[in-house]
């Protein structure tokens, strides 16, 4: 592979074209679906459509940010790039790394690939965004990484920084988008900015129903860059993709996320990660079981142990848990609050259940739901106090949607 220039583009805001459990906890709620077979659509990713920015990288310098999921047809976009002579400058990597093989929450180190020579800088270590010295040696910033629809994942943060990067120093970012396999639902409490971080920065609910480019679109609208500034935008759309649609990716978005059903499941399990209850991380089933070293908790048994590249000190490491075994069980179409509700009650007396209650608010986006918890409400209760800003949020959503949403 040979770094060389290429390419140009104008500082436009948008193009647009479309085409149009088994033994589970207490009783039998979980149940296999059998009554609906579920097919992926055929659709063509932003990054595919090579034809609609390849002229736009004429005698510019690039910058990528991208993971393991950034390939078109097998092939990384880095090699296709180089392969049609563009000049990549440098490569910038989310959480979990350039290879895609870091344990979450791992920092990231920058370093250089010998085989091309291109610099590959971090935006999950000592910075999360990239610098003006970073940006300066760029004439333009593509992102393209496979997203899963959830708020407290952790690539649309490095998103937002990088649109605020671009737009503090004058570069144009181009958005190669990619289709939200959560895209057929909006659920979970919009958050509340006083419990903004990097596993939450936006308000928008836990399930928001928007590609990474539609996103960056109400990032810009809605003003919520560093002083409300805007961010040079173009987005490569996809092809042949609804809302709604079932997408089943070709890439594991990140280590624990190995398949569509752990990522069906993953906003519904995410809540127990800031308790003692294991989510099956360090077994070959992360997010797609779960249990607690109590036999009260289920009949399903599992031990955790480390894994490399994936799970380096699982909770309840070494312990038989017992549990629910949720790999067969239905598609969700909303957050799965019940089955969170049903061990906290099951354990709270019997462990410091909520044992990173902080932690546990910034995935939520308030500590309104924890409360509600703690106090027994149940799920239809605590949902009735989430319409109120879903309502405003669809309506919101409405004004940046790009593709047709099989909801309405």
């Amino acid at each position: 592979m040979i770094i060389k220039l290429l390419l140009i583009i104008p500082l436009w805001i948008l193009s647009l074209t479309t085409c149009l459990p088994q033994n589970p906890i207490f009783d039998n709620h979980y149940s296999p679906d059998t009554t609906e077979e579920h097919t992926s659509v055929q659709y063509r990713t932003g990054a595919e459509q090579i034809e609609e920015y390849i002229n736009l990288f004429t005698n510019k310098k690039i910058g990528l940010v991208v993971n393991q999921t950034s390939t078109i047809k097998g092939q990384h976009l880095v090699d296709t790039l180089l392969k049609l002579g563009v000049h990549i400058e440098a490569i910038f990597s989310p959480e979990h790394g350039f290879l895609g093989m870091a344990p979450d929450g791992e920092m990231i180190q920058n370093f250089r690939d010998t085989k091309t020579g291109i610099t590959i800088w971090s935006l999950y270590g000592k910075t999360k965004k990239p610098s003006p010295e970073q940006m300066e040696r760029i004439d333009i910033m593509v992102y393209d990484i496979q997203d899963v629809g959830v708020r407290f994942y952790t690539y649309i943060s490095t998103l937002h920084y990088v649109m605020e990067a671009c737009a503090e120093n004058g570069k144009p970012l181009i958005i190669l988008d990619r289709p939200n396999p959560n895209g057929g639902y909006i659920d979970g409490p919009v958050l509340d900015t006083a419990f903004r971080s990097f596993v939450g920065m936006h308000p928008i609910p836990v399930v928001y129903g928007l590609t990474p480019g539609e996103l960056a679109n109400m990032i810009n609208g809605e003003g919520w860059l560093r002083n409300s500034e805007r961010c040079p935008l173009k987005v490569i759309l996809l092809s042949c993709y609804r809302h709604g649609d079932i997408v089943s990716l070709p890439e594991q978005p990140s280590p624990n996320l190995p398949n569509d059903v752990a990522i069906n499941l993953y906003p519904s399990l995410c809540w127990f990660e800031a308790t003692p209850v294991s989510v099956g991380r360090g077994t070959p089933w992360p997010f797609q079981v779960i249990g607690f070293p109590d036999e009260s908790c289920g009949s399903f048994i599992f031990e955790p142990h480390p894994i490399r590249n994936a799970s380096i000190n699982p909770p309840q490491k070494g312990k038989k848990c017992f549990g629910d075994d949720l790999r067969k069980t239905h598609q969700r179409n909303k957050i799965d609050l019940d089955i969170f509700i049903r061990y906290y009650q099951n354990l709270k007396r019997k462990t410091n259940f909520f044992e990173r209650p902080n932690f546990f608010d910034k995935l939520a986006g308030t500590d309104q739901l924890r409360i509600e918890i703690e106090n027994g409400k149940s799920e239809d209760e605590i949902r009735m106090n989430w319409e109120k800003q879903l309502k405003k949020y669809k309506t919101i959503r409405q004004k940046y949607l790009l593709y047709p949403d099989l909801q309405n």
